[in-house]
């Protein structure tokens, strides 16, 4: 099977070696040349230190990939997908299956990336589309550790299809679902709450506050969830709890370490330029406290959060806020 991928980062790599040890054909598109050139002559990428399988190609083409296979898997952030949707709308000739790996809402229109997807590809143009998620850290994964990943689509073929692309007995399970709303959300929400996981380790409050911020963040992640759609049990599940104890507790977290930055002080935007790859958290804050006004939703941590991240409040004066309000029963929704 050959693959399109869109996208040589850190994890849109990880990804084409877990294909090419499958013994499928993957080209990756990217649009640094440092990185095609990297991966095509030495085997390698600038993120890590492994040598990939020689058998992975790369290109400066958009064109080229869309035309090299009828699967393509967009591995870009969030933010850039709109853009080069509508590039690869332009180029496809022949209906393709989309595979998408980011773990995002878009800025402004609070949207999942199915719902850009299916607004910008043409109906005769897509043959369907399938969410990749779950506790992954690329780090990691590049050295072929243990990791399960959860395959979503409203197409139960669709999902078993990419189950089976990628899963193999040696590192990598997959599982399916069909709650594709539920696992896409659940899955950008919680880097909102990874950051200010990292927001509370910076400001040296200790693991019991961490884990009461974790914990109460989890229902906050619930209920975007079920207001957008998704199902509860979702937001439990690989794509949700899951994912959210490897980004909310991990060094190797872009998101946490972000966090961790603002937590010492450091503006939201200079932390988020200071990462070298991606960090979704800081967008998603904000796009899901705009999903919570929208729907007049109690979401006391993703509110503080974003003042915080919009300059509005420091860090300290958002815990005192927390922790002042009035108190309740814990209720697990």
């Amino acid at each position: 099977m050959k693959v399109s991928v869109i996208g040589g980062g850190a994890w849109g790599t990880t990804l084409s070696q877990a294909l090419s040890d499958n013994k499928h054909e993957v080209l990756i598109r990217e649009i640094n040349a440092d990185f095609v050139n990297r991966i095509n002559e030495e085997h390698t990428h600038p993120f890590f230190d492994v040598t990939i399988p020689s058998s992975i190609r790369a290109t400066l083409s958009l064109e080229e990939a869309v035309e090299f296979s009828d699967v393509i898997m967009i591995c870009v952030p969030t933010k850039f997908i709109r853009s080069v949707l509508t590039e690869i709308n332009v180029l496809i000739k022949e209906p393709k299956l989309f595979i998408n790996v980011s773990k995002g809402i878009e800025p402004n229109t609070s949207y999942c990336v199915s719902q850009i997807v299916s607004e910008v590809i043409e109906p005769n143009k897509l043959k369907g589309y399938v969410n990749l998620s779950g506790p992954s850290h690329a780090e990691e994964m590049i050295l072929r550790k243990l990791t399960a990943l959860v395959s979503a689509s409203h197409n139960e073929e669709h999902a078993k299809f990419v189950q089976d692309l990628f899963s193999n007995k040696r590192y990598l399970r997959v599982y399916t679902s069909n709650d594709v709303i539920g696992v896409e959300t659940a899955g950008a929400i919680k880097n909102a709450i990874a950051i200010v996981s990292g927001i509370c380790s910076g400001m040296g409050l200790g693991e019991n506050a961490r884990a009461f911020l974790i914990s109460r963040g989890v229902l906050e992640i619930v209920k975007i969830t079920e207001v957008l759609g998704g199902k509860t049990q979702t937001a439990y599940g690989l794509s949700g709890v899951g994912d959210l104890i490897v980004t909310a507790s991990s060094n190797n977290s872009r998101n946490f370490q972000c966090g961790l930055k603002i937590g010492r002080g450091m503006n939201a935007l200079d932390a988020e330029q200071s990462i070298s790859q991606t960090v979704e958290g800081i967008k998603t804050i904000k796009a899901a406290y705009e999903i919570g006004k929208n729907y007049n939703l109690d979401l006391p941590i993703i509110d503080n959060a974003y003042l915080i991240v919009t300059g509005q409040l420091s860090p300290k004066d958002a815990l005192d806020i927390i922790l002042n309000r009035s108190l309740k029963e814990e209720i697990i929704l």
